[in-house]
């Protein structure tokens, strides 16, 4: 998960998964490992879209901060 770190809950989980699936690799239930490690990737993603999600939403306010700058600019030309 690019960016994502332990800190988010759903990357908590992935890794918690992984660990699982690893023990779980080693004790030879290969089906319930990977149940697990299918598990943890999919909260990998989780945690990816959850921070990609915020950048965007702190992008929007500094964009709409600048039209609002702009906006009164061109207002205070008129």
């Amino acid at each position: 998960a690019v960016g994502a770190t332990e800190e988010n809950p759903a990357m908590q989980l992935a890794v918690g998964k992984l660990a699982q699936a690893r023990a779980q690799m080693a004790d030879g239930n290969y089906k319930g490992a990977r149940l697990n490690a299918e598990q943890a990737e999919l909260d990998a993603r989780l945690a990816e879209d959850q921070l990609l999600t915020a950048k965007g939403q702190e992008q929007l306010k500094v964009l709409d901060a600048r039209i609002q700058r702009l906006r009164k600019q061109l207002g205070d030309m008129q």
